[in-house]
């Protein structure tokens, strides 16, 4: 997964959706497998050459077991390799072609406007006005994006019972027999991927432009300070305007200690403590609807300035305002059983981080506490799991090595070498990983076949690459009013009249075609001739500092993927060589003035790059005869081990 700023607005869940009708479980067949078992546990970003190092220094020792008395391999990814692409390939047992996710942001080809690729949300299409009041006289409704039948879908038909929980790209998830908890792509509360709050008397320097949360600045006065939590936009008023709650803090003069009170709740909290999950009903119709959302406080600071962190509001799983597993009464089962726990798809707060609101301590304590959640609700599962499939995703994998990629590699622009104390961050996750799998390998018998992967493997991020600023320079993209210089948006400053490519999302690159965008001027006949010409410059750029290529792979899509979304793709993939990465602005459609720039954030170590610069991994406890096995092969091998033919969409072949 990467991280993108500024995708506030992007997803359009609204209040309304709270009358989206349950899902409800389909009839099970009666067999079940015969008892026969497959866990698959999949760990986000599992890099296949920090694993290696690790197992040969004997930092791993369970992983160097399984290796040993079952088998290892290096994991074709995706192309691209970003987390809903993989994922989805797994999931389906296709290419993008087949399923239609092709990036974290995708766009409508005849008005431009991206949007988040693996769900949308709809409100109302009937509504009536009284008053301030807007009132919905139908079900609003949120929509999966990802197309195709699920592997579980398939094994459920054939009476096997399943079990998935966190799996990417599968929000809201899909109706099936079994069942499943909706994981990265499911929303907080406010409709986006994760919007946290920071109260404080000394707001940063970056207050005004802070990606992925909001600064709000407050007074104390007697000790006191008062503020408001936000939660979901209110569509049912005629003008809509966030939900919020009141609530308040007294501060201790003499000790870094202070009290918080919301909605009758008190919480006690030390300089440097998190609270429990609190629970926050925000009012939308007085005396009539209200959603229940939740959060945690993060005490940073009481004197002499005061700094409050509260995570994004979580859709509460024992009562959620959208749909997030099946059957519904599946996320309040868990709840009840290990208590409440983060419901938001991408839990560990990155954002936070990058905009320096959480400091390197303070961010890993909020993992800890999300990984510890996880291990729980694994270890529930594991408990009753007596035949079928069980499926169970872990994400710190993947979102440690993003942010602590600089502190472990000196050459990084990044790197702090003042910071020395978390250079081993990274292989600490590793070794926490490695005592999970031994709890996992703990209760393995004969009738199991255990499958450990992850969807793509990690790499340094160095430099950024402003995909639209090089094609600009190439005269590929043409400005409206190009004297001058300074930032420009493809959505305000594009001449779609003269422009004939354009970049958006973090490896997408599409062609201004006459027919599928509105302004497109690209004939269809020289649409190919001008993909291999901007590839073959694309591959040819060296980076002038170094004189390395920017460019690994440039791919045709056309010739990559196959299936019935085909029109939807990119023309052109982008495959970045190690240590470079597109930039977030190219991601959302902005121009920058240079075409190349350290990375120097905290977000440090990606994977958006060429596939086979950053492959994931496939462990077995059997002998795994396939010598290039991929994400495919992954899912065609779980339907093999219960005797059930692929569906003919799929692409892969079992891996033992």
């Amino acid at each position: 997964m990467s991280k993108l700023p500024g995708l506030r607005g992007l997803v359009a869940v609204s209040a309304i959706l709270i009358m989206v009708p349950s899902f409800h479980a389909c009839t099970r067949a009666s067999s079940d497998g015969g008892g026969k078992r497959v866990l698959i546990l999949g760990m986000d970003g599992l890099d296949p050459q920090l694993l290696t190092s690790l197992m040969q220094r004997g930092k791993l020792p369970n992983f160097l077991r399984l290796k040993e008395r079952g088998d290892f391999r290096v994991l074709g990814t995706s192309v691209p390799p970003l987390s809903p692409v993989a994922w989805s390939n797994f999931i389906t047992g296709m290419d993008p072609g087949g399923h239609g996710i092709f990036d974290f942001i995708h766009r409508d080809p005849k008005t431009l406007t991206p949007y988040l690729s693996t769900s949308r949300a709809e409100g109302s299409g009937r509504t009536i006005q009284l008053g301030e009041w807007v009132f919905p006289l139908s079900g609003g409704q949120v929509n999966l994006l990802r197309k195709g039948r699920a592997f579980w879908e398939v094994l459920e038909e054939k009476g096997i019972p399943t079990s998935v929980s966190r799996i990417p790209a599968n929000f809201p998830p899909v109706e099936a027999g079994g069942r499943s908890l909706s994981g990265m792509g499911t929303p907080d509360i406010q409709g986006t991927y994760g919007t946290f709050s920071y109260y404080t008397d000394q707001p940063p320097p970056n207050a005004e432009n802070l990606s992925g949360g909001r600064v709000y600045e407050v007074t104390e006065l007697n000790h006191r300070i008062e503020a408001r939590l936000y939660g979901p936009t209110n569509t049912f008023r005629a003008q809509p305007v966030p939900a919020n709650v009141e609530f308040a803090v007294w501060t201790d003069p003499e000790h870094r200690v202070a009290k918080l009170v919301i909605q009758d709740q008190q919480i006690l909290l030390k300089q440097g403590e998190w609270s429990d999950w609190v629970r926050v009903d925000f009012p939308l119709v007085p005396l009539v609807k209200s959603v229940r959302g939740m959060c945690r406080f993060f005490l940073k600071e009481v004197h002499p300035h005061f700094r409050l962190y509260v995570s994004p509001v979580n859709l509460d799983p024992e009562a959620p305002a959208l749909p997030i597993s099946t059957p519904p009464s599946y996320s309040k089962e868990l709840a009840r059983a290990i208590g409440p726990f983060y419901t938001q798809g991408m839990p560990e707060d990155t954002k936070a981080f990058n905009a320096h609101v959480l400091d390197e301590d303070e961010y890993m304590g909020q993992v800890n506490l999300v990984l510890a959640e996880q291990v729980v609700m694994l270890r529930y599962e594991l408990q009753r799991f007596r035949s079928g499939v069980l499926f169970f995703y872990v994400s710190t994998t993947d979102l440690v090595p993003h942010m602590f990629w600089a502190q472990m590699d000196a050459k990084h622009p990044g790197h702090d070498p003042e910071k020395s104390a978390y250079q081993g961050v990274i292989e600490g996750v590793y070794e926490k990983m490695d005592q999970l799998l031994g709890s996992v390998l703990a209760k393995l018998d004969d009738r199991t076949t255990f499958i450990l992967m992850s969807d793509h493997g990690f790499a340094p991020f160095y430099r950024q690459f402003h995909l639209n600023t090089w094609l600009r320079e190439n005269g590929y993209l043409v400005l409206r009013d190009q004297p001058g210089r300074g930032e420009r948006s493809l959505f305000t400053s594009a001449d779609w009249s003269r422009t004939k490519a354009y970049g958006l999302g973090l490896n997408g690159l599409y062609l201004n075609l006459r027919g599928r965008e509105s302004e497109g001027i690209v004939e269809a006949r020289d649409r190919a001739a001008l993909a291999e010409q901007i590839a073959r410059q694309l591959m040819d750029l060296r980076d002038p500092r170094t004189g390395e290529p920017v460019i690994a792979r440039v791919y045709k899509t056309a010739e990559i993927y196959a299936g019935p979304y085909m029109d939807a793709a990119p023309d052109l993939i982008v495959g970045y060589n190690r240590g470079y990465r597109g930039s977030n602005k190219t991601a959302l459609g902005e121009v920058p003035d240079d075409i190349l720039a350290d990375n120097k954030e905290r977000w440090s170590g990606d994977h958006a790059m060429a596939a086979d610069l950053v492959p994931g991994v496939v462990f077995s406890n059997k002998k795994i005869t396939a010598p290039a096995p991929t994400l495919p092969d992954l899912t065609v091998t779980i339907l093999a081990e219960f005797g059930i033919q692929p569906e003919p969409t799929m692409k892969g072949h079992s891996i033992f």
